[in-house]
């Protein structure tokens, strides 16, 4: 008998962070790698957003915070919904969490009973199936390729549908495509969910701060929506504030209260010092993030031409986010030093073993065929990562 529990048993290992684990340990033994394989800005937080913690601890703010996060930090958190989507939400409706996943997290886990079934389009971030395990839902994947940019259509919607159907998740920007999803494709999905009354909808934001020209669109906004949407988003990309921990959700209030209650044996409220912090980053000048976003433009458009380069690449241009995710398909079948790219593991492995290029694979994300490559990095990098695994995969034969 397993000293474990069987729902930690049941659970899969994060694949983006054992990639990272993998290329660290390669870089401990001298190995040049640059490292594609994780979502985080290698930006430093903003002075502003520093100057307000700093300010926090000489105020001596030490002590327990209210266990849904400082009124003045969720009221924050609704003049930013307000300006950004116009949707409107009361401070009670915002509950405050260490970081974006564990929001998500409490979500799942109050909402989700054994035998709830979730729909979860895929590609897919790879927490969010586990989550549902852990919950004892079911997970019901529904699959949208690169043909249909990476998102699903109302028909797909409608045949995942069961009476146990109870959440739909949706990312949008996506991690791992960087796709969005617009107001006419949202509509077109929510033209279902009206059929479907029983199914909210956990509508991932984190990435909304960072696209390329496309408006961020919220599953919030559609018409007879917005009370049966969690919005889920955070601190941690737009604003460069990965080591901040600090995520929240906006919801109808039974659910918020629901989260209020689970957090409250779990975790209690985030760290005082990173919610001063955050509250500056809401309320004083995105300037430093629209700064960042141009940057992660030119990467982006700098590694598409790089890319165009690699013959059997097939790629999209993602609008928002920031990761490439190729078709590497192509390459399946073909070998090197006596071992054959079977499947987009091998591939992804192969990279970071022969190529120097740490990046996930697809099917890491539900979806085979595929890899993940982040351009959160620097230009010089990221150049270094391209002519890498230019170089490895000619070499498959």
């Amino acid at each position: 008998m397993s000293l474990l529990s069987s729902r930690l048993m049941a659970m899969g290992e994060s694949a983006t962070i054992a990639m990272s684990q993998k290329s660290r340990e390669l870089q401990a033994q001298g190995l040049d790698i640059v490292n594609l394989s994780l979502g985080e800005p290698d930006f430093n937080t903003p002075e502003h957003i520093k100057n307000a913690a700093i300010k926090a601890i000489n105020d001596n703010m030490t002590h327990y915070p209210p266990v849904p996060g400082y009124p003045e930090l969720r009221k924050a958190v609704c003049e930013r919904l307000k300006k950004a989507l116009n949707v409107d939400y009361d401070f009670s409706q915002v509950v405050v969490s260490a970081g974006g996943k564990h929001s998500l997290a409490n979500v799942v886990l109050s909402i989700i009973d054994r035998g709830d079934e979730v729909i979860v389009p895929a590609p897919y971030w790879v927490s969010y199936v586990e989550m549902v395990t852990l919950a004892e839902g079911k997970n019901v994947i529904v699959s949208a390729g690169i043909d249909q940019d990476f998102k699903i259509t109302p028909a797909q919607l409608e045949a995942a549908i069961t009476p146990k159907t109870k959440m739909l998740i949706l990312n949008s920007p996506s991690n791992p495509t960087g796709s969005m999803y617009t107001a006419e494709e949202l509509e077109g999905l929510a033209a279902v969910l009206r059929r479907h009354p029983q199914v909210y909808v956990l509508s991932d934001e984190i990435y909304d701060m960072i696209t390329y020209g496309q408006e961020h669109v919220s599953m919030a906004q559609i018409p007879d929506m917005k009370d049966r949407v969690i919005l889920c988003n955070g601190l941690s990309k737009g604003y460069a504030m990965t080591g901040w921990r600090v995520g929240y959700i906006a919801a109808p209030l039974e659910i918020a209260k629901a989260c209020i209650k689970l957090q409250g044996q779990f975790t209690s409220g985030v760290n005082t010092i990173a919610e001063f912090a955050s509250i500056a980053a809401l309320r004083e000048s995105d300037e430093p993030s629209r700064k960042m976003t141009e940057q992660f433009k030119a990467r982006r458009d700098m590694m598409i031409e790089l890319l165009a380069d690699v013959p059997g690449l097939k790629l999209r241009v993602p609008p928002g986010a920031f990761y490439l995710f190729p078709d590497v398909s192509s390459y399946f079948g073909k070998s090197f030093g006596g071992k054959t790219i079977s499947n987009s593991m091998d591939l992804s492995m192969y990279l970071l073993t022969e190529g120097h290029v740490a990046t996930v694979s697809g099917s890491a994300f539900g979806i085979e065929g595929y890899i993940r490559l982040s351009y959160a990095a620097s230009e010089d990098k990221l150049r270094q990562a391209v002519g890498n695994i230019k170089r490895a995969l000619a070499q498959l034969k």
